[in-house]
């Protein structure tokens, strides 16, 4: 049995008063509908800052600055390997966020995320995280 794919994913944990950014995927996207951190796979030859960086543009026309790594977990799906590794980010700039490449955005606080269906890799980053 062939070994599966790993693909290198970024995700930005962006809080402000208290709430988090969370993105849900497009209707048509793998794992639909589901709720996760802003972010996205990191291109060959990109940094993760780069690849925050690209990803939140691309998805919500916001800049970031990226911070600490405050996480990392390996979740295997079916076809591939995920390596998550969230980081500390802000928002850099005006913010004015637009659902560019996702169905929706929200600002969350943790203790509401049990009502967010969130992709697999999140859910387990999210329980090490904070310690659910």
């Amino acid at each position: 049995m062939a070994a599966l794919k790993t693909i290198r994913v970024v995700a930005a944990v962006i809080e402000r008063d208290g709430r988090y950014l969370i993105t849900q995927r497009r209707a048509s996207a793998v794992l639909a509908l589901m709720w996760e951190f802003p972010g996205g796979r990191v291109e060959s030859g990109e940094t993760d800052a780069q690849a925050l960086e690209r990803e939140v543009l691309h998805r919500l026309g916001a800049h970031v600055s990226c911070g600490k790594l405050i996480s990392f977990v390996t979740h295997p799906y079916e076809h591939y390997v995920v390596d998550l590794f969230l980081y500390e980010c802000t928002l850099v700039g005006p913010e004015k966020l637009e659902p560019r490449a996702v169905s929706d955005f929200r600002w969350v606080a943790s203790s509401d995320f049990d009502q967010y269906p969130f992709t697999p890799a999140d859910e387990a980053s999210m329980t090490k995280l904070l310690g659910l």
